[in-house]
């Protein structure tokens, strides 16, 4: 079915409104050690944002089936830059606790995505993560300098 735009004879203009959202989402579990911890036992804020961007490494693994450390061949980027990221802490996690981190795109636009995280714990919500994310390439005209590029359709939909 042709969109409203397009039936009276527009085209439709790409925005930075969504052109995505995505269902597909990774899950894994990770045990709190004590090196993730402050002198207290209790998870040391900024590992959080570790096990954010770690989770989000992994959940491209697994959508796309490429490997991390092979992205930048397989679709010519330099990488899925972080541009923003914030957590709202609403229980602590603590040494020996067995996390479960549920990772998923919210929404792909046309150079970038938000990724949303829930960390709980004994399945109580711990943690909520939010981060925006960009495709990136090198600059043509600076090879020093890296730009957003537009994220392949292809890509967008193995996220379904």
């Amino acid at each position: 079915m042709a969109s409203p735009a397009r039936a009276q004879g527009r085209e439709d203009k790409v925005t930075s409104e969504a052109i995505g959202v995505a269902s597909f989402t990774f899950r894994r579990h990770l045990k709190i050690e004590w090196g993730h911890c402050d002198p207290a036992g209790i998870v040391f804020n900024p590992r959080f944002f570790e096990m954010f961007d770690a989770s989000t490494w992994l959940l491209f693994e697994a959508a796309l089936g490429v490997k991390a450390q092979d992205l930048a061949t397989t679709y010519g980027i330099i990488g899925i830059a972080l541009v923003d990221a914030r957590a709202n802490f609403l229980k602590p996690a603590k040494f020996g606790d067995m996390l479960e981190i549920v990772s998923r795109v919210s929404e792909f636009r046309r150079s970038s995505f938000d990724v949303e995280h829930r960390l709980s714990v004994n399945g109580e919500l711990a943690v909520e993560g939010a981060e925006t994310r960009v495709w990136a390439v090198r600059d043509a005209d600076n090879a020093e300098k890296m730009k957003t590029a537009p994220i392949p359709a292809e890509v967008i939909a193995k996220f379904g």
